[in-house]
């Protein structure tokens, strides 16, 4: 009977791979899609200007997307705990659609200031999306899929980010005239999952730990699982929620005080900074202008551009199926050694300027540069936190995630400006710098409980974490009653 409860916690029911996919198309794709729809009008929307002022002008509209994101990170923890975390998406829709019905009036109204005012409220959208997203589902994933479904989103911000890039060919939307629908198609995902989202469950974590609402914990954990009995689980949440009154709940501020929390804050912030410095971001903001540099035809620029979306594409949909089978640290690592090599090896090409094999055939690079890290630092956040200091971890994430995001978009024209072809060298460099953090830091959270992973970092933080739980298999809210856990 165990052996069978313990292979059932394997099962993706259809309630569980609909609301994955619904939130991934309304939140997560359209993170990706604002990535990129940037890219492809660039160069003549604003008319005639000098070229000093068009490079400032492109800059600041490209990087209030993420400061936008900044400003969003920053509400993460109030809204979910709040609204939780079904309710905060459901919310965060109104910074889709407002921004959305902006950007379509924009050629109207002949009105540049109103893209970058739009492009500001939807960051907040992404900021909050890009943070809540892998939470939610983070949380109603069963402990041996997590891995799987929190690889979701990074697919529909890949799958975002080629549909940006398709719509973006001259012949479709990359024009002066398609210019406002492209940019107001963000809000056609944000209105069906408005639509379609509340039919779905709330996390059964936030319904019982934090709310302290077991009935609705166990009546969405039912749907979730597609059993009735979740007993086994629904205690095991209750292990965790004696923890949470153990420390106390966490905020921002005292989240940094914590000492049993201390390597996986900064394995957080270094994940983070080390994920958007890779020069992704780059790439994928400026990648006309970076293959127009290095010697592709003007003609097939827009194509390299497409075929770099579809193959990153590609790797996420594969890495979604080895993610439980190989672990989270040897993605981390693999993706972070790649990219820090795709880095060097691009900047040997653009230095040469030379029709090598990485310009004559750019969508190898594109498949180099998309073994980056993705999707693992979001589940390796999920995964080192418990419940209380889960929002607040997502925050300083969040924070940090956009942040460097903001900086690689305002500064990576003037970066390639003053140093050319080595610009990429700095990438690499941070591209190291954290492959040897995560070698020496990270565990591997695969299969494992919240609770087990913190206890994972108790010896680097030197403190001790004793759990034990007793529990009588009397089923229901009575076997609360033989809960026991001492922490030291």
């Amino acid at each position: 009977m165990d052996m069978e409860k313990s292979e059932r916690k394997g099962r993706v029911t259809l309630i569980l791979a609909a609301a994955a996919l619904i939130a991934g198309f309304g939140s997560s794709f359209q993170y990706g899609y604002n990535v990129a729809v940037i890219n492809s009008p660039a160069p003549d929307r604003y008319g005639p200007m000098s070229d000093n002022l068009l490079t400032l002008l492109w800059s600041v509209t490209v990087s209030m997307y993420p400061l936008g994101g900044f400003f969003g990170s920053l509400m993460v923890a109030p809204l979910v705990n709040k609204f939780g975390r079904k309710g905060t998406l459901l919310f965060n829709n109104i910074f889709s659609i407002v921004p959305a019905i902006m950007m379509g009036v924009s050629e109207v109204a002949g009105s540049f200031e109103i893209i970058i005012a739009a492009r500001f409220i939807v960051g907040i959208c992404a900021g909050l999306s890009s943070n809540v997203v892998p939470m939610y589902l983070g949380e109603i994933a069963p402990k041996n899929y997590r891995g799987a479904i929190g690889i979701v989103p990074q697919l529909f911000i890949t799958v975002g980010i080629l549909v940006a890039q398709v719509f973006g060919i001259r012949n479709i939307l990359g024009n002066m005239e398609g210019w406002p629908i492209m940019l107001s198609f963000t809000g056609i995902p944000a209105a069906i999952q408005l639509m379609l989202l509340p039919f779905f469950p709330e996390s059964p974590r936030y319904m019982l730990i934090q709310k302290g609402d077991e009935k609705t914990a166990r009546k969405g954990l039912q749907r979730l699982r597609g059993w009735e009995d979740v007993d086994e689980e629904l205690c095991e949440m209750r292990v965790e929620e004696q923890s949470e009154r153990a420390e106390g709940r966490l905020s921002v501020l005292n989240l940094f005080t914590f000492r049993s929390l201390r390597w996986q804050l900064l394995s957080v912030i270094f994940m983070n900074m080390g994920q958007q410095l890779s020069g992704v971001n780059a790439i994928y903001y400026y990648a006309d202008s970076i293959y127009s540099s290095a010697g592709v035809a003007d003609d097939h620029v827009q194509y390299v551009t497409v075929g770099t979306g579809a193959v990153n594409v590609f790797m996420t949909i594969a890495a979604v199926f080895i993610v439980e089978k190989s672990g989270r640290k040897l993605l981390l690592l693999i993706g972070f050694g790649v990219c820090c090599g795709a880095c060097v090896l691009l900047t040997i090409a653009l230095y040469f300027q030379m029709m090598c094999w990485m310009i004559e055939y750019p969508d190898l690079t594109a498949f180099f540069a998309s073994l980056h890290a993705g999707p693992i630092p979001t589940v390796i956040t999920t995964e080192m936190f418990r419940q209380s200091s889960r929002p607040p971890a997502f925050m300083v994430a969040g924070t940090v995630h956009w942040l460097s995001n903001f900086t690689v978009g305002l500064v990576f024209p003037f970066l390639e400006s003053g140093l050319g072809a080595y610009s990429f060298i700095i990438f690499a460099c941070i591209c190291l710098a954290t492959l040897i953090y995560i070698w020496v830091v990270i565990p591997e959270t695969k299969n494992k409980t919240f609770l087990e992973t913190s206890m994972l970092f108790a010896h680097r933080n030197k403190v001790d974490i004793v759990a034990e739980a007793e529990i009588k298999e009397t089923g229901g809210e009575s076997g609360e009653e033989e809960i026991k856990n001492t922490f030291l």
